[in-house]
């Protein structure tokens, strides 16, 4: 069995930056040794805006810039950087909440073998959970799960809030 791990927005903005958190700093260091630690298909979501960010949909019920293309807050965490160094890994830029791609790329990686998918980053309630559920709804018979110790969400409420959705739609909570 194939094993999969997806590190999602683990990007400066969401980190110490624009929209980070102290629990988003706080997750860093376990999210970058489960990097290092890990051996199989890694995939990279890269949350990705361009400067009329606020004229969209997402910036006008979010009007805080970020992850904007060619700004260091949209680059990796040092930390997350560092422990991809040597490995090889396909990054997904998206610029949504969830890659609507992603399916698609899992299964040129995996072809037809059985695999487990793993999800660590950020937002638990925002991104992770919607990667988390398309990837679900694509394979419904495949090992998904997120590590909830590599993950955190706006708030700590919400981040539970989201582990339970989760929960309540097959994906293991590690």
């Amino acid at each position: 069995m194939k094993k999969v791990l997806i590190a999602v927005d683990l990007q400066k903005d969401f980190v110490d930056g624009a929209l980070g958190t102290p629990e988003a700093v706080a997750i860093i260091p376990a999210a970058a040794e489960k990097i290092r630690n890990f051996d199989g298909i890694i995939f990279v979501t890269l949350d990705t805006h361009s400067d009329d960010y606020l004229c969209t949909s997402e910036g006008k019920k979010l009007p805080v810039p970020h992850c904007i293309k060619g700004t260091p807050g949209r680059q990796l965490d040092s930390s997350i950087a560092a422990a991809l160094e040597g490995k090889s890994y396909t990054v997904i830029e998206k610029n949504t909440f969830g890659a609507v791609n992603l399916p698609e790329k899992i299964k040129e990686a995996v072809g037809d073998e059985d695999f487990s998918a793993e999800f660590i980053g950020l937002c638990t309630d925002i991104c992770v959970v919607s990667n988390a559920l398309i990837v679900k709804a694509a394979f419904p018979e495949a090992q998904i799960s997120a590590d909830s110790a590599c993950c955190a969400g706006v708030t700590p409420a919400k981040h539970e809030a989201a582990l339970e959705t989760m929960r309540s739609c097959q994906i293991d909570v590690i």
